[in-house]
């Protein structure tokens, strides 16, 4: 913890990554009144790892995060070990948009978005990839990587990374696939160096077709995530269980254990080897007005994965 202290004093640029020793479990907690409320409640609720977002999801304006508030979030950070921070985007911003004024209200949303997320020190910025509604995926693929380029042109990223976020697949959106987010990546490549990772949301990839609920689907998804994206790209996971079935393509979290994925795979992708060292992120329905009951019961399916590779 020393050690990590002494690296978050370093300016946000200079701090290198820093790897976990045992499970990063966090929440998308709220940042009302302040990005430092996120963290307090983080804390209070039993996490090392946090996500917030820098302003409303729902809106296109929005403001920078306040210096206090800020310089509030990383004394927290310090003093309690919280990593990694991300920010998620807002749910309005698509990038592969064909119309002219969608796309340049996203430009102007996701610029901001970068910047706030600069400011505040976090290490990811993580967004959804948008929809392809009224062209062809592969000239939305195009798109989004040209909006990417051009948006953070002169943009210093230091320690900061932009991750893709797979989908459900509903609609028209992109990244239901893992070759999908592939191509994202390789065209945002083809324009700019912005360095690009992924998220993977759980819910997500079981609603679009990966059967994580099974220990076979499990270790094939894995298996697909190394040959398309590699393993040392995915920095965050969202852990989020299903309240559709397998192949939905409906994004509705459920609480762990209460959907259709279950308690019995989170222990696995907890106790899995390419897993248990990503920060595992919780964006689950509130029970009793707070993320607490979830964030417990992924420790105790942490633990309780431990246990068993300890006995096996």
């Amino acid at each position: 913890m020393l050690v990590y202290a002494a690296l978050l004093r370093l300016p946000a640029d200079q701090a290198p990554p820093v790897m976990p020793h045992s499970h990063r479990i966090g929440a998308h907690t709220s940042a009302a009144g302040g990005v430092h409320r996120a963290a307090e409640e983080a804390v209070r609720i039993g996490c090392n790892a946090l996500q917030v977002f820098t302003r409303s999801p729902r809106m296109w304006r929005g403001a920078s995060p306040k210096p206090d508030s800020v310089r509030r979030l990383n004394e927290i950070r310090r003093e309690h070990n919280l990593w990694p921070l991300a920010v998620h985007g807002c749910y309005l911003t698509n990038l592969a948009a064909a119309d002219g004024t969608i796309q340049e209200k996203s430009r102007q949303s996701f610029r901001l978005e970068i910047e706030n997320a600069k400011a505040v020190g976090a290490d990811y910025l993580i967004i959804h990839p948008g929809s392809a509604r009224g062209q062809s995926t592969e000239s939305a693929i195009e798109v989004f990587a040209t909006a990417v380029a051009e948006v953070q042109r002169g943009f210093e990223w230091g320690r900061l990374r932009l991750l893709l976020e797979n989908t459900a697949g509903g609609g028209a959106t992109l990244g239901r696939s893992f070759e999908e987010l592939a191509a994202l990546r390789e065209a945002v490549a083809a324009r700019c160096d912005a360095p690009v990772g992924f998220c993977i949301d759980t819910a997500h990839s079981f609603e679009a077709g990966y059967d994580l609920s099974l220990e076979q689907g499990l270790e094939d998804t894995v298996a697909l995530i190394r040959k398309h994206l590699g393993m040392d790209s995915v920095e965050v996971l969202h852990a989020n269980d299903s309240k559709t079935g397998l192949g939905s393509n409906r994004d509705r979290h459920e609480s762990i254990g209460d959907g259709r994925i279950g308690s019995e795979a989170f222990a696995r992708m907890l106790a899995h080897r390419a897993l248990r060292s990503k920060p595992f992120i919780l964006e689950t329905p509130f029970i009793d007005g707070s993320h607490e009951e979830n964030v417990r019961r992924l420790w105790a399916l942490a633990r309780d994965g431990a246990a068993r590779r300890e006995s096996g």
